[in-house]
Formats: C-alpha cells, sequence, structure tokens
C-alpha cells in the first residue's frame, strides 16, 4: 500500500463512481480498476461492492476511508517539513560564542537570521577557541566565532571584521583625559589581561607582544578569562585594559575607552569558523547572513 493507491482509493470512494474518479485522477478507468483490485488483494477484503449506480463502502471499505485523509496529511507535512529543512527553513543551529562576541555585532547577525527563518531554533554556547574547534571536529556546534585562529586543514576561518581596539581606564586616571593612548602612555601603568585561557594564543599575547615591541615595560595587575571580568576590574581601579571596541557597549560605571594608539596593534579580527564541506542547508542560510555582513563591513572601510 503507497500513497499512490490511497489517492486513487479516496477518489473512487468520494465519487463512488470509477468513471467520474478517472476522470477526477486524469486517467483511464481500467487501470484504476485494476489498482482497487490489487488493493483489495493487499488489504484481503473487498473494499467496494457495485451497484446500479456505481458502487458503494464495504464496512472494510469505509474504516478505511476514515483513516486515509490523516494518512496523506500526514504525509503531506512530512514533504513540506522535508523540503523546508532542505531549503534550510528549519532545523537548529548550533553557534559556538566567546565573552565579548556576545556585546555587538554577532547578536546582530543572529537576530538578522532568526527573523528570516523563525523556525530554526538558535542554541548558543559560550567556548574557548580550543573547545570550538573541538566541538565542530566533533559535530556538536555547526558554526563557530572567534580571534585570533590558527589555520586548520579542516576548518574554514574566515574574517568577518577587524575591530578597533581602545584602552578600558577608569576616568579618575590621567589618562581618561588623553583623547587617545598609546602603549607607551601604559609603560608600568597595572594592565588587566585577558583572556588568558591556553594553549592558543589570544588578546593577552598581543598585547604583551605589542608592548615588546615598542619598548615598554609591562606591569600585569591581573589575568582574567573574559572581558566582562577585565572591565568590571577597570571600573573598580585595578588598572588598565586593552579590549576591542565593541566592549565599550558594556557601560559600567567609571569606566572611559579612548582609542588605543599602536604602530603594532591597531585592530583585531572577528572570525566564523565552520567544518570544510559541510552540507547543512541551515549553515549555508546562517554563512549567506554572515558573507553579506561581512561585505557590508568592508564597504564601511573603504576609502572615499
Amino acid at each position: 500500500m503507497d500513497l499512490k493507491d490511497m489517492r486513487y482509493f479516496q477518489a473512487v470512494a468520494e465519487e463512488r463512481n470509477f468513471s467520474r474518479a478517472a476522470e477526477r485522477l486524469h486517467m483511464a478507468q481500467p487501470p484504476l480498476s485494476r489498482q482497487i483490485k490489487a488493493l483489495e488483494d493487499e488489504m484481503g477484503a473487498p473494499l467496494f461492492v457495485r451497484t446500479a449506480k456505481g458502487v458503494d463502502l464495504t464496512e472494510a471499505g469505509q474504516t478505511l476511508l476514515d483513516e486515509v485523509p490523516n494518512l496523506l496529511l500526514l504525509a503531506q507535512r512530512a514533504k513540506d517539513r522535508t523540503r523546508r529543512a532542505g531549503q534550510g527553513l528549519t532545523g537548529q543551529l548550533e553557534v559556538g560564542l566567546f565573552g565579548s562576541g556576545v556585546l555587538d555585532v554577532i547578536p546582530r547577525m543572529l537576530a538578522r537570521f532568526h527573523a528570516e527563518r523563525p523556525e530554526v531554533r538558535i542554541v548558543l554556547h559560550n567556548m574557548t577557541k580550543s573547545e570550538q574547534l573541538q566541538a565542530l571536529r566533533e559535530r556538536r556546534i555547526s558554526v563557530g566565532f572567534n580571534r585570533l585562529v590558527p589555520p586548520e586543514e579542516d576548518i574554514v576561518v574566515e574574517t568577518v571584521l577587524r575591530e578597533p581596539l581602545v584602552v578600558a581606564v577608569h576616568e579618575s586616571h590621567p589618562l581618561a583625559q588623553r583623547q587617545r593612548i598609546r602603549i607607551t602612555d601604559m609603560a608600568g601603568e597595572s594592565l588587566i589581561l585577558y583572556p588568558n585561557v591556553l594553549p592558543l594564543p589570544g588578546l593577552a599575547q598581543e598585547v604583551m607582544e605589542a608592548f615588546r615591541q615598542e619598548g615598554a615595560e609591562v606591569k600585569v595587575e591581573q589575568e582574567v578569562e573574559d572581558v566582562l571580568t577585565a572591565v568590571a576590574l577597570v571600573a573598580s581601579g585595578f588598572g588598565l585594559a586593552v579590549t576591542t571596541r565593541s566592549a565599550s557597549s558594556l557601560r559600567l560605571p567609571g569606566v572611559a575607552f579612548r582609542p588605543l594608539s599602536s604602530r603594532y596593534l591597531r585592530d583585531l579580527e572577528l572570525s566564523c569558523l565552520y567544518r570544510r564541506g559541510d552540507p547543512s542547508p541551515v549553515l549555508a542560510a546562517f554563512l549567506k547572513v554572515v558573507h553579506d555582513y561581512a561585505r557590508l563591513e568592508k564597504q564601511k572601510v573603504k576609502p572615499a
């Protein structure tokens, strides 16, 4: 018994006439009669009795007719859901994030994707860089976002944008009066570095290298794992923190943000990571949003 048999049976049962049913189905009557006979043989019971005007349903036929609409509806629903899943309109998107990544750009991309495909469930995971790479390989996430990601053979690493760096400083600190803060201005000042999660290098290592390149003395006060902790410590007067411009959206009381001026360290890329050759339609739809956003960001920084 297949769906075609069910449609043939339903047409005959509703028309109570083989000729009218065949016309409705756009087919000849003899093949329809053969299909119904084969269905009756499969069911092991007659489904119709012939009358002077056409046919009537047997008790077995009526029982089957009671079920057919539900069967056809379920089949159509399965077909529609399969088609929508194949188009990336339904399903689930598992996203790996990191601390400061939730402050600006990534939520906007996720919001746009959700507006375009509201039936796709978005699941967020806070992960370090190495955790994201491992989760991608184990297929626990579909896509990740991070910074300073090394080249990987099996993982695509695409730059979404390059974000300017700023210095978070307590508003009472003399450097808060500057329009821009240089690396050399911070020589000997207490620094709060993040993230300090190894083994892969991060912003903390980039800041240390910038101080070395520019011959400035480094005085590390605290090493923390996330931007919120770093900026909170700045608000408490523990020291200065070099961070990305999106961190200024935290707006903690007492914290001022000033552009960083450095020959070595000017900005930091935000990268999108995903498995090479991943055929997921949901991922492809999300990557289109990411690529559109990246293209707009590049247009913003083009010289006039």
